[in-house]
């Protein structure tokens, strides 16, 4: 479809589609011709496929100038500086917890409400996003994608094998502001 095209006179009754719907329906008929050779997924950019084949070779080219932290996407990068910015916007009045995104706030806030509309087919148990219900998921059917390259041992999801490299790296990103104390894990340092 040629959008530089001659509009043709419209008869009384016809339909015409704006620019805007006809945009639309292009990008539709637009084929998804990249595809992932170890997943299957399929992209309609060649440069949406490269960036997808982090995730399973384990490439992270994003890192943190600050805490050495890598990534796979840039966007997830950038969510990340937030930690060291702490441009929190969204505060929980329920328990104090701040959030830079209003989505993460807004999924936070579930948590308060006991609201867990979301629940495992395999053994009933509930779970307030729909995220957290697939990832529970992959422990009943065992999926492991994650696996560490020093000792292969295998992880349900990246921030494990993440945590765990910690053991092979010596990495300790979270430091005591009272007495610069570091710690491999968060939970670490909210216990100290």
């Amino acid at each position: 479809m040629d959008l530089m095209e001659e509009k043709k006179p419209v008869k009384p009754g016809e339909k015409t589609l704006s620019q805007t719907e006809s945009i639309t329906l292009l990008k539709r008929r637009v084929k998804k011709s990249f595809t992932c050779t170890q997943c299957g997924k399929s992209f309609t950019y060649k440069q949406s496929l490269k960036r997808h084949m982090n995730i399973h070779t384990g490439e992270k080219p994003y890192r943190c100038d600050q805490c050495w932290k890598s990534f796979t996407q840039s966007s997830n990068l950038k969510m990340h500086m937030n930690i060291h910015t702490e441009e929190k916007l969204h505060e929980c009045d329920q328990c104090g917890k701040t959030f830079a995104w209003a989505s993460s706030w807004i999924n936070h806030l579930k948590v308060h409400s006991k609201e867990k509309p979301h629940s495992c087919s395999f053994c009933g148990k509930s779970f307030s996003q729909l995220q957290s219900l697939k990832l529970h998921q992959k422990i009943h059917a065992g999926v492991k994608d994650y696996m560490c390259f020093e000792c292969e041992k295998t992880f349900i999801t990246d921030k494990d094998l993440k945590r765990h490299e910690r053991i092979h790296t010596g990495e300790k990103p979270y430091k005591c502001s009272h007495c610069e104390k570091r710690f491999s894990q968060r939970a670490h340092l909210k216990s100290h």
